[in-house]
């Protein structure tokens, strides 16, 4: 079985500090959301990845956005990049890095949830024939996707996995499981195109796309949930994994 041969310690790097398992779940309603896959290079797949988890085969990552009219942080857009992999059985996405265009949000995100934010320029842009992400932060395009040929879905015919997100906590430094949910209200697949994309500036240099699969695009309402469970780096989830809320999985 695979796991990630990747240094525990470099996940450290620039992590967020959540100082309590105390925050509330976090509502926002109607917004644009967007999630697109590609398939990425197989060669340095382990080591993109802690011994805590597993990769998934083919490795894939995935861009995952939103654009929140409002919020108890008022208006803000978000835009994340994901690395598809296994925590135990249960699939789950490692957080790579995630842009925000408004500090006040990007500040609670990364408290309350551990995001790894940074601060710059994003964009949902829908028309009847495709919907395009920007990316952008300090005059550097991080990411141009385009979904074109949109084609109707059923609100419950599109999957969403919960992410790990390295952080500094109460219990020490860990990969926090955050449980985004969403109630679909619309939702379209659409063909990907990836104009632009700059893996560096992400913070993960070795991710190199090969096959771009199809994406969605859509508005939900989102939810973040309290946090109910993180676990160590350094050992497989199946060991390492602590509950730190009174709900169970």
């Amino acid at each position: 079985m695979l796991i990630g041969s990747g240094d525990p310690k470099a996940f450290e790097k620039d992590a967020p500090t959540i100082a309590a398992f105390d925050a509330q779940a976090l509502e926002i309603p109607d917004c644009v959301f967007l999630q697109a896959l590609c398939e990425i290079e197989s060669e340095p797949m382990c080591a993109m990845l802690p011994p805590a988890l597993h990769p998934t085969l083919p490795p894939v990552v995935g861009w995952s956005a939103f654009d929140a009219a409002d919020s108890p942080f008022g208006p803000f857009r978000l835009a994340q990049l994901r690395i598809e992999c296994r925590s135990g059985l249960r699939p789950r996405g490692l957080l790579v890095g995630a842009v925000v265009d408004s500090e006040v949000a990007a500040r609670a995100l990364a408290e309350r949830f551990g995001f790894r934010c940074t601060l710059g320029e994003v964009e949902i842009a829908r028309a009847y024939d495709a919907t395009r992400l920007t990316v952008a932060r300090g005059g550097r395009r991080l990411a141009r996707l385009v979904l074109r040929e949109p084609d109707r879905l059923g609100e419950t015919d599109t999957q969403f996995v919960s992410s790990l997100h390295p952080a500094q906590t109460p219990q020490g430094f860990r990969l926090v499981q955050v449980d985004l949910e969403y109630a679909v209200r619309r939702a379209e697949r659409g063909r990907l195109e990836i104009a632009d994309f700059d893996a560096a500036g992400w913070g993960e240099a070795r991710i190199r796309p090969t096959l771009a699969l199809p994406g969605v695009v859509g508005r939900a309402d989102l939810a973040i949930r309290p946090i109910r469970f993180v676990c160590r780096a350094d050992v497989l989830a199946f060991h390492g994994t602590e509950s730190v809320g009174s709900e169970t999985a």
